[in-house]
């Protein structure tokens, strides 16, 4: 009988091992994918207007959303071509200005035979808000025309987002010559994954700290000192693991009145009954009970 069951608990060792082996490879599977997925995100461009050969092309790129300010940084680097430019792109030939959408903090002007270099442009965000953090959207309008020499001029334009805490959908069109993007913002899988874990994990210690109170209170314990240090431990630790949510979300974000806030209440509300009534176990300890003869 010893010899047929070693080789049966041996068979489920190795089961075991199997599957723990098998949920390790899907895990880091998906991981890779959801990586990948972010990163083709990232190295996705956008382009909008057509391949005239004297144009204004326009490379620009967010470089960091601020949603407690509501609004992004967008990098462009202008380059005029063709016979609107001198020194191989460097410099207009003459004055150009950049017409921009109400949403971008004003027009550009960059004079003739200077340098062009690249320029950091505020742009506002419209619609959502950041107390919905982690589901937060927002919404803006890019549009730009150039103006050299009194007359218009076509404009290519590509948009790219680089700033990996935010994923970006873009809509691009042309209009009169001048690239439109209608752009959206919101965060990114890999802030939506740790946040959403974030509130899981706060409600799983809350309800740990609960069923401990529970055990202690039931089997009047007492006060159990180091059942109480890790409670406590836990209401404190708590508030740390909540400053490190990604994007920084203020006080009183959704984040906060899904899990937070009721798990710090659980936690605070356990620590002080298991006080209290352990108090009162230790000043009316229960009676002996009666030796046996």
């Amino acid at each position: 009988m010893a010899m047929m069951r070693r080789p049966t608990r041996s068979r489920g060792r190795l089961l075991i091992a199997g599957l723990v082996l098998c949920a390790v490879a899907a895990a880091v599977t998906v991981g890779v994918w959801l990586q990948f997925g972010e990163r083709h995100d990232l190295d996705t461009r956008y382009r909008a207007g057509g391949d005239a050969p004297d144009r204004v092309d326009i490379t620009a790129s967010v470089q960091r959303v601020d949603a407690a300010g509501r609004e992004l940084t967008l990098r462009l680097l202008v380059t005029p071509r063709g016979d609107l430019a001198e020194a191989g792109g460097v410099a207009p030939a003459e004055s150009l200005t950049l017409q921009t959408s109400a949403d971008v903090r004003g027009d550009l002007t960059f004079p003739a035979h200077s340098r062009i270099s690249t320029v950091d442009v505020p742009v506002t965000l419209t619609a959502g808000s950041i107390t919905d953090y982690p589901f937060d959207a927002y919404d803006t309008d890019l549009e730009f025309g150039a103006v050299q020499g009194g007359e218009a001029v076509p404009v290519r334009m590509t948009l790219t987002n680089n700033d990996a805490l935010f994923a970006a959908t873009v809509e691009a069109s042309e209009a009169n010559g001048a690239a439109v993007f209608y752009v959206g913002i919101g965060r990114s899988t890999s802030v939506l994954i740790f946040a959403v874990f974030m509130m899981a994990a706060m409600w799983a210690l809350a309800i740990a700290v609960l069923i401990g109170a529970w055990f202690l209170l039931s089997r009047r314990k007492g006060l159990t000192w180091p059942a109480l240090g890790w409670m406590a431990a836990t209401l404190f630790a708590l508030a740390a693991f909540r400053n490190t949510a990604p994007g920084a979300p203020p006080i009183g974000s959704l984040l906060d009145y899904i899990a937070f806030l009721w798990a710090e209440t659980v936690i605070a509300f356990c620590v002080i009954t298991v006080v209290v009534m352990g108090m009162r176990a230790e000043s009316h300890p229960s009676p002996d009970p009666p030796a046996s003869p």
